[in-house]
């Protein structure tokens, strides 16, 4: 036997970690459309969406203030991404934002996302924005327990300790044996759950529909959820900042919903996940500055317990899929610049 021929590889060996590397690192750029990874841009358009997203709730809890019904608020929530999508996206890219692969999913999905709002408005009216932010944030703590009955994946204990000290940290800031505790907290905790769901309906929909697919349903969809609920008792703003606030609410979601889609062409998922907590932050900033609800103590105890369960769950995932990636055979040529072209396919999209 040669020696060129005892040492050649055997095509059922697994590949070599540094091509294992290479390959995850190809399929990670191919994944964002190919473009230069740019973590620091991706970072700061994530901070300025959570800012944006921070804004819905701002402008919300004002309308609430000036008298406007939660259906109301929906309703104009919606209006605003459905003018820009239908009078500027719908002309330029045509029925192609139309299509879709499951139908049922996208109007499930829409309707899910007009019931979070709707909890989270009617919460708004009568709770300040640092507990239905905090109880908002119990969601990857729901998601991970959904996940195992939804998407069969198995959650090990190092998570569900996790799980377990994200509930106790809900607890602390809610309280719900003192006289803080309030029956609106239970329209947050139900949008929590919800969002768990649209995550999980955003997860099955991603190998299906493109991202501006989505937000197409998402807007005309619970546009038309909303609009039995919008003209129920109409009241006018009353106050500049009541119009402005108008305005605001529905080109918040849609800007906001826009950075972080493009954060991720910038820098992969798990470099921006752990700044999506700012957005408590800025809705902290926001609850003291413009309506003079500052956090009480517990808030400052429970939220570093609640932060840290989320990100140790997403730290456990992003170990356990970079672990599988690892274990799994390198794609051939052929196979991987397919993937490239389908990326580049839907980035262009």
């Amino acid at each position: 036997m040669s020696q060129s021929q005892r040492f050649r590889p055997d095509a059922s060996m697994p590949p070599p970690k540094a091509d294992r590397q290479e390959s995850a690192d190809r399929q990670e750029s191919a994944d964002r459309g190919g473009l230069a990874d740019r973590r620091g841009l991706g970072i700061l358009l994530v901070l300025l969406g959570a800012l944006t997203m921070s804004l819905i709730d701002g402008s919300a809890k004002w309308l609430v203030g000036e008298g406007l019904l939660p259906g109301q608020i929906v309703f104009m929530r919606f209006l605003v991404p459905c003018l820009v999508l239908g009078l500027v996206v719908l002309p330029y890219r045509g029925v192609a934002v139309v299509r879709t692969r499951s139908l049922k999913l996208e109007i499930v999905r829409a309707i899910c996302m007009v019931s979070i709002t709707g909890c989270n408005f009617m919460a708004l009216r009568h709770l300040p924005m640092t507990i239905t932010g905090s109880i908002m944030f119990s969601f990857p703590l729901i998601l991970c327990l959904l996940s195992g009955v939804a998407l069969g994946e198995r959650v090990d204990w190092q998570r569900w300790l996790a799980v377990l000290a994200g509930f106790i940290a809900i607890l602390i800031i809610i309280r719900p044996d003192a006289d803080s505790f309030h029956p609106a907290m239970l329209y947050s905790m139900l949008m929590a759950v919800l969002m768990a769901v649209y995550a999980i309906l955003t997860r099955k929909l991603a190998g299906l529909d493109s991202s501006l697919t989505q937000q197409f349903y998402v807007s005309f969809a619970g546009f038309a959820c909303a609009l039995p609920f919008g003209f129920q008792q109409w009241a006018w703003p009353q106050t500049p900042g009541g119009w402005i606030a108008c305005v605001l609410i529905g080109a918040a979601g849609l800007v906001g919903h826009m950075l972080y889609s493009t954060a991720h062409r910038f820098a992969p998922a798990t470099t921006l996940a752990p700044f999506t907590y700012a957005q408590l932050v800025f809705m902290a900033l926001g609850s003291w500055l413009v309506f003079a609800q500052a956090p009480d103590a517990w808030f400052f105890v429970g939220l570093p317990l609640l932060i840290g369960s989320g990100l140790y769950i997403w730290y456990r995932e992003v170990s356990l899929a970079t672990r599988r990636r690892a274990q799994a055979p390198v794609p051939r040529r052929e196979e991987q610049q397919e993937v490239e072209r389908e990326a580049q396919r839907e980035a262009a999209e």
